[in-house]
């Protein structure tokens, strides 16, 4: 008897076990590349793109109006992402390949997420998750820093490159067979989330779709192309540009697009709105929508300056590459079945830092302070909390873009955000509550302020140990650099 009541209790526990794996939540995670906060409708009624799926999404779960990237262009973002760490700590500060100078040589900067780091997928994954990634990954340039060997089981389609080199098969994809010809990869993406999403549903487990779409090539099928050029005929005579500032002395003004009505482009934001629709319906379908948690959000600010400028962030200033809000506001959307409050809206400032230790919070898995340092949980502000215990957010970007934006960095601490230019140290104080456009610098009116948070600021650099601009040649003068 006492064996087989031992046998019978060490069953129940063993029951009791694969009872509690199986209601943990599921994770679907949607990045989409360059998307900006104006491109979806719950964020602003007026766009000239449909998103029904995504403003559904909003709609259910809890929008982050003041959600940002942790940088204004893509890998460190992703970076900040997969570590719940600020990317300059590790001098990943650009997109992992830049190389632009102007004026100065840009900062020293890593090109690669390091193997030692442990990313949210291989803390799910010790804690019992399956866990698949596909599309853009741009976080390690050979094959032994991409995915499958940074805790994913499976990878579709994510390698070294930061943009397809085209949008229709053949794609010249390592980690993705070409389908037949002219098959769309925003739809094949899909279609293999949807297959694993069936491999998996007796599991719990992380689906992390990081989409290549909105970014450049900007290609999309001729069919949704033609419905958009039809809808933007009604905007015809309108203005579409507007100077931006000079970047540097003798350099040429920059242009911002002002008007959305970029044909292609909206159907780009189409096939990402329809690719979600069915990843959601397909969890419903399974019976699993309301076990699953869903983030959805972008890696940078939409492309507004350059390469083809398809978007207008307005009211928002700049674009992708930009420390402006253009650059860093994201869409950020959590859906948390049983947790988050279906509709609501959070002006609590957020980063995506934060989506590790959250990821983790809801998948009852101990945090790892150690790893995601810079992330908090936003599990209070799920549950309705109105702050969480944090009242700055950071930026730093010591390059010059692509897309015309400056070297700098910045920091935002309630309402006011303060910029920093690398060139020679200038800086930039707004009220994002009375001006988001930031267009009224305050930094003479307001000199206590614009001193205190430029001391935080510094105060930070030196935590993350960052680094600056560089001189071209070493009989140059130096570029300016933070006195403590």
């Amino acid at each position: 008897m006492p064996r087989l009541l031992m046998l019978a209790t060490w069953f129940a526990l063993a029951m009791t076990t694969v009872a509690q794996a199986n209601e943990r939540p599921n994770f679907v995670f949607f990045l989409v590349d360059d998307l900006g906060y104006m491109d979806i409708g719950a964020n602003n009624p007026n766009t000239f793109y449909e998103t029904p799926n995504v403003d559904q999404l909003a709609r259910e779960g809890v929008r982050f109006t003041n959600g940002y990237a942790a940088n204004p262009v893509c890998s460190p973002t992703r970076y900040s992402i997969m570590t719940g760490k600020y990317p300059s700590r590790v001098d990943a500060t650009n997109f992992f390949s830049g190389k632009r100078s102007g004026r100065f040589n840009p900062a020293p900067m890593n090109d690669r997420m390091p193997l030692k780091e442990v990313t949210v997928a291989e803390a799910l994954k010790a804690a019992g998750y399956r866990t698949a990634f596909f599309g853009k990954w741009h976080l390690g340039p050979t094959e032994e820093f991409w995915p499958e060997h940074q805790g994913f089981d499976v990878n579709f389609a994510g390698h070294a490159r930061g943009a397809p080199r085209s949008y229709f098969s053949p794609y010249s994809n390592p980690r993705l067979e070409n389908g037949s010809k002219g098959e769309h990869l925003t739809k094949r993406l899909t279609d293999e989330v949807v297959r694993q999403i069936d491999e998996f549903k007796d599991d719990p487990f992380l689906c992390y779709l990081s989409f290549y779409t909105v970014h450049t090539p900007l290609q999309a099928p001729k069919k949704l192309v033609a419905k958009y050029r039809k809808k933007a005929e009604a905007l015809a005579g309108q203005a579409e540009f507007a100077p931006e500032e000079q970047v540097w002395p003798g350099s040429k003004e920059r242009r911002v697009r002002i008007l959305q009505k970029h044909a292609t482009y909206a159907a780009m934001v189409e096939s990402m709105d329809t690719a979600v629709g069915r990843v959601i319906d397909r969890l419903k379908a399974l019976n699993l929508y309301d076990n699953t948690v869903i983030c959805f959000t972008s890696d940078n600010g939409g492309l507004s300056t350059s390469e083809g400028s398809p978007t207008s962030n307005l009211p928002l200033r700049g674009g992708k590459g930009w420390l402006y809000e253009g650059g860093i506001r994201e869409p950020f959307l959590i859906r948390a079945p049983g947790i988050s409050e279906s509709g609501k809206v959070c002006d609590t400032p957020v980063i995506s830092t934060d989506f590790y230790p959250t990821i983790l919070d809801l998948a009852g898995v101990k945090p790892k302070p150690d790893q995601h340092r810079d992330g908090h949980s936003l599990t209070p502000l799920l549950k309705g909390k109105m702050s969480i215990d944090r009242d700055a957010l950071f930026w730093h970007y010591p390059h010059y873009s692509n897309q015309g934006g400056i070297p700098g960095g910045a920091i935002r601490v309630g309402d006011y955000k303060l910029i920093e230019r690398f060139e020679d140290g200038r800086t930039h104080l707004y009220n994002l509550k009375t001006d988001i456009s930031e267009h009224n610098d305050l930094s003479a009116s307001m000199p206590d302020r614009t001193a205190s948070m430029k001391t935080r600021l510094h105060a930070w650099y030196k935590d993350v140990d960052a680094r600056f601009l560089q001189p071209k040649h070493p009989s140059d003068a130096a570029p300016w650099r933070p006195q403590n």
